[in-house]
């Protein structure tokens, strides 16, 4: 093979060299072929990454706690359980004469459940000790009483410097903590804190239910 240089002369190429040169323009190729390759699969993967991310967006503050359910060993992540749903959180007892509202809550439960709502109990002994029991004797009671079916947690301090932390966080957010049993916060499907109601509101009460509906 004859090849021509700058000076004009014509230059025999073994064919060796003529391999040599094919061989390098092939090599050259693949070099390119597998850049190329690498960038598209690094711009998929992170096409992949946002997806992912506005699929399962970052846990709310408010849901960012562990918590066991009612007699069990194994805590949840609430965020879990509760992210993107619209979530009643109320501190209960037992021995209270607000303990009659664990009905009204099971019924708002069911009426609402389908559509996203969570009621969230927290047994707790704060207020007068009207929470003695054990968790088995308050899961025992609260089912075999009320027929509760909506999840209950822990048994938790709910005011002042010993509270769960959890129940310190909605309090800080809200400015109000528990002054008695059967206080509620509710918490909207993006995690934020938007009410709090004292005990007297029973959870048939319009100001509540109509809440709800809205955050629904």
């Amino acid at each position: 093979m004859r090849k021509r240089i700058d000076g004009g002369e014509i230059k025999t190429c073994t064919n060796v060299q003529v391999y040599v040169f094919l061989y390098d323009i092939v090599r050259n190729e693949r070099v390119v072929m597998t850049v190329l390759t690498g960038l598209r699969n690094i711009l998929v993967f992170s096409v992949l990454l946002i997806l992912a991310n506005n699929a399962y967006p970052a846990c709310p503050e408010s849901l960012d706690f562990h918590k066991r359910p009612l007699g069990e060993e194994q805590p949840l992540h609430l965020c879990d359980v509760m992210h993107g749903k619209v979530v009643l959180v109320v501190n209960t007892a037992s021995k209270c004469a607000y303990t009659p509202q664990y009905d009204g809550l099971e019924k708002l439960y069911a009426r609402y459940q389908q559509q996203g709502l969570i009621v969230a109990g927290f047994p707790s002994n704060d207020f007068a000790g009207q929470e003695p029991g054990t968790e088995k004797q308050i899961r025992d009671f609260c089912r075999l009483t009320y027929g509760v079916e909506f999840p209950m947690f822990e048994k938790v301090r709910v005011k002042g410097a010993s509270a769960d932390p959890f129940y310190r966080y909605l309090a800080s957010v809200t400015g109000e903590q528990p002054g008695w049993n059967f206080h509620k916060y509710l918490i909207d499907r993006e995690g934020r804190v938007v009410a709090s109601f004292p005990s007297q509101v029973a959870p048939d009460d319009n100001r509540l239910v109509n809440m709800i509906e809205e955050l629904l």
